[in-house]
């Protein structure tokens, strides 16, 4: 099971989703999409994302949604002042 966790001023919110199963099942397909949806409207708002694989191998920062990856972490847009 894949998970997506989007950071923001409400606290850690989670997605997930079961590529395997998307291939057959209509349900998990549609978590799928709405998974990608919530990303790219994310990005649109100028939020950061990280692909994380395991605790050994370091965070890769991605620009596309991967529905293959083991958990997607999305981090808001910062700013300073």
């Amino acid at each position: 099971m894949a998970k997506m966790r989007i950071l923001s001023s409400l606290g850690d919110t989670v997605v997930e989703w079961d590529t395997e199963k998307a291939a057959t099942d209509a349900d998990a397909a549609k978590a799928v999409k709405e998974a990608e949806r919530i990303f790219r409207e994310a990005r649109q708002r100028g939020a950061t994302a990280f692909r994380v694989d395991s605790p050994e191998k370091p965070a890769e920062r991605i620009d596309k949604f991967d529905k293959t990856a083991d958990q997607i972490i999305v981090v808001p847009r910062v700013a300073g002042g």
